[in-house]
């Protein structure tokens, strides 16, 4: 990105799919997903940024950042020195529609201003006192890398069979363990169940669907292990606080 001696700036872009690449800003940094979806690697798990969902990276985090579709990118990245920001992990958070409007406003003031007027400043400022606020209830769109290999190898073939309905006993086997030692990791490596990690993989994997491609939702359903439409609709709102329909809505509202 580009080096200057703002104090906070926007940096706004169409990104086309690219292999992984691992970053690190001396910034504060705000990933903001307008369209697309993104892939971060960070500290001890893997975040999935869908549309409408924003990433706070703190300033020297290391992070790898894949991009399997064409996305439009609005970043911003604060000045360690400009904010005292209380985020100090990578959080993924929910964005409601004035925050969206707030970060694309933010274009205006790109890296190439000579300077930034006290108007621009403050309304930097304001802009992360509400990524603060919104990080006390941050999104649940991560996964863990798995501390040991049997845990990472459960986790690949979980994701990997989201659609075909595997049985915990089948995870097991794949995992070469028995069903009560790799119910124990599970709960011991990541605070969740089984059942709980894989809805939660079906879910991020639901909104990544509905984010990259025009698939009918009843195949969206289909493809992360849903034979029910109204089963999908309930699991998707009471994990996303919206139906499937309204979150697919709500992504051509802000570009």
């Amino acid at each position: 990105m580009t080096s200057t001696n703002l104090p906070a700036y926007c940096f706004y872009k169409v990104f086309d799919p690219e292999p992984p690449k691992v970053m690190t800003f001396d910034q504060h940094y705000l990933l903001y997903s307008a369209q697309g979806g993104i892939r971060l690697e960070a500290e001890d798990r893997y975040w999935i940024l869908p549309p409408s969902r924003a990433a706070w990276i703190p300033a020297g985090t290391s992070i790898k950042i894949e991009l399997t579709h064409r996305v439009t990118c609005c970043s911003i990245l604060y000045d360690t020195d400009f904010i005292n920001s209380n985020i100090l992990q990578c959080q993924v958070l929910a964005m409601p529609t004035y925050a969206r409007e707030m970060i694309l406003h933010t274009r205006r003031w790109g890296p190439n201003q000579e300077i930034l007027s006290d108007h621009a400043k403050q309304f930097f400022i304001t802009l992360s006192g509400v990524c603060s606020e919104l990080a006390q209830e941050p999104s649940e769109v991560w996964l863990p890398k798995g501390q040991t290999e049997a845990m990472r190898r459960a986790l690949e073939f979980t994701q990997n069979h989201l659609g075909d309905k595997k049985s915990f006993a089948e995870i097991a086997a794949a995992s070469c363990m028995s069903e009560r030692s790799l119910t124990r990791i599970f709960t011991q490596e990541t605070g969740l169940t089984w059942g709980q990690m894989q809805r939660r993989m079906r879910m991020i994997r639901a909104m990544e669907l509905l984010g990259t491609s025009e698939d009918q939702i009843v195949n969206v359903a289909l493809d992360v292990g849903y034979d029910s439409i109204s089963a999908f609709n309930r699991a998707f709102k009471d994990f996303s606080k919206v139906t499937p329909s309204e979150f697919r809505n709500r992504l051509s509202q802000l570009t």
